[in-house]
Parts: structure tokens; C-alpha cells; sequence
């Protein structure tokens, strides 16, 4: 079993690797947030609810709900009025291959936060023509123009993670953060080698999709492998009076120091369910049965 955090590692705040910047261990997707006049009240509720939970910690992009996303958190922020950090992406399109396309991409998404700076800017994934470490210009300009704190990619392997880190290097900025996939039902990271990466060169892993839409914890999901790992985070679960989907965020917490979950939510119930992983304190023993139960079973 690779190594696993301390009790004060796995505290309420992590580093965005060596940028200086600490954010809440467990955050808040909002790939489904968007500007619908008959959803704002839960919208509102659900920030509220995050911050009171101590996850104030906003993760959007610009091609979620085609920049409504980026909207509703803003109007979200406003009317709450008290100091959050948002993370957002600049989607690297076919036809963008210009600075001045970054910059005014970059613009948009501040215009619609109604923010002057983000806390984290992504490459949001790795496919263009002008590749990772292009892009890693208009990161270290925006950067330098107090435009963004810190500096990120999304959905990239370990040699695309190598590419930005050395291409910011060059201006003296640390890569911040790689958001990949990453769950109890999508091990990848570790298997790729992300997740030693991040290790090695100090890059937070911010998980995305950590409890797999909801589907951790479901036996009703296709191969043995599944039904052990719902009966193992179901009796975890009764130990701790919590719910399979605690179970599963504490066990991302407690693989990696490195590692920020960022479940998605879109209604203050699923915020408060996701802030009860932050004080489930998984034993040894019970972390290595979920881990023994998510491992695939080779085939023969």
C-alpha cells in the first residue's frame, strides 16, 4: 500500500503545492451550477451552506453550462458577501491559439465572477495545437498581472504535468494543481502515475468526480467489484454513523496529503453530507479494507 497521511495532514486546510495558497481539504464542483431564475435560491443556500461548512472552496469553468456557471457563483458570491476562493478554466479550443484568445478568455470569466483575480487557473485539458507548455505563457502573464494567484492544469498525464511545471519554471512560478479524476471507482492516478507525480514535484491533486456521481457506495452497478467495495464502505459507514459517500471522500483524504476532493453540489444537504468526511477519521485497518475492496481483481 503506498503511503498514506498523518492526522495533520489530513487537516480542514492543503496547499495548491508550492503556490504559497491554502484552500479547504474538501471543495465544491459546480459543473451543473448555472443562471436558471428559478434555481438561484438553492444556489445561494448551497454557497452559503459550503462556507458555513469551512468548504468554501469553488471549482468552475468557463464551458460549464456555457458560462453560467461562472455567473450564478458570482451572483452566488455577491449576495453571500464573504471572502471565498473560486478556481476556474480556460478551455484550450481548436480555434484559440493566440495570447491575446487567453487573455480575453481569461477577461470573460472574471467579468462573469465579477472578480478581479482567481485563485487557481487550469489549462483545462491538455489537447492543442500549441500544447501545454505554450499555453504556460498567458498563465505566467496573467500571473505577473495579478490576474491569477496561481497556476494549474487539468486532465493531464505525468509528461504533460513535467511540460507546464518546466515551462513555468522559467518565470519562477510553481505549478499549483493537476484536477484529474480521481475515486474509489477511478484509481487512475495511481496506476498512471499522477498521483506519485504530484508527490514528487508537490502539486496539489484536486479529485474531481471523487464520489463517482454518487455511484460509490451503489451495489447496483455492474461487477462483483463494486458489490465488495459497497459492502466495505457500508460497514465502514455503520461503524461511523455516516454514509457510504462520507466514507469514500475520508478515504481520498487520508490516501494523500496532496489530494483536495471536489465533489459536486448543488444543494446545501449535499454540502453538509460531504463536510461530515472532514471529521470521519478512518483506522488503518478500515482504510486498507476499502482498499483492498476497490482494487480490480485481475482477470484471467
Amino acid at each position: 500500500m503506498s503511503e498514506q497521511t498523518s492526522d495533520a495532514q489530513s487537516a480542514a486546510q492543503r496547499l495548491l503545492g508550492r503556490s504559497g495558497i491554502s484552500v479547504p481539504a474538501l471543495g465544491v464542483g459546480t459543473n451543473r451550477w448555472n443562471t436558471d431564475a428559478s434555481k438561484q435560491a438553492r444556489f445561494r443556500d448551497t454557497f452559503a451552506a459550503a462556507l458555513d461548512a469551512g468548504m468554501g472552496f469553488f471549482d468552475t469553468a468557463e464551458v460549464y453550462s456555457f458560462g453560467r456557471s461562472e455567473t450564478a457563483i458570482g451572483q452566488a458570491a455577491r449576495a453571500d458577501g464573504r471572502p471565498v476562493l473560486v478556481a476556474s478554466k480556460f478551455a484550450p479550443l481548436p480555434y484559440r491559439v493566440t495570447p491575446a484568445q487567453f487573455v480575453s478568455a481569461l477577461e470573460k470569466t472574471l467579468e462573469r465572477l465579477g472578480r478581479d483575480s482567481l485563485d487557481l487557473y487550469y489549462l483545462h485539458f491538455p489537447y492543442s495545437m500549441l500544447g501545454v507548455d505554450k499555453w504556460m505563457r498567458g498563465m505566467a502573464d496573467a500571473f505577473k498581472a495579478g490576474k491569477i494567484r496561481a497556476a494549474g492544469v487539468s486532465n493531464c498525464n505525468v509528461a504533460q504535468m513535467s511540460k507546464a511545471a518546466e515551462a513555468l519554471a522559467r518565470y519562477e512560478i510553481p505549478l499549483a494543481a493537476n484536477q484529474v479524476q480521481y475515486s474509489l471507482l477511478h484509481r487512475n492516478p495511481e496506476a498512471n502515475g499522477v498521483l506519485d507525480a504530484c508527490r514528487q514535484m508537490d502539486v496539489a491533486l484536486v479529485a474531481y468526480r471523487p464520489i463517482s456521481g454518487g455511484a460509490v457506495g451503489s451495489d447496483s452497478a455492474r461487477g462483483s467489484d463494486r458489490s465488495a467495495l459497497a459492502a466495505a464502505l457500508r460497514e465502514v459507514a455503520a461503524a461511523h454513523d455516516a454514509t457510504a459517500a462520507q466514507v469514500a471522500l475520508a478515504w481520498l483524504l487520508k490516501r494523500d496529503h496532496h489530494v483536495i476532493p471536489i465533489p459536486g453540489a448543488t444543494r446545501p444537504e449535499h454540502v453538509r453530507e460531504n463536510a461530515g468526511a472532514l471529521s470521519l477519521e478512518l483506522s488503518q485497518e478500515q482504510f486498507a479494507a476499502i482498499d483492498r475492496a476497490s482494487t480490480p481483481r485481475p482477470t484471467r
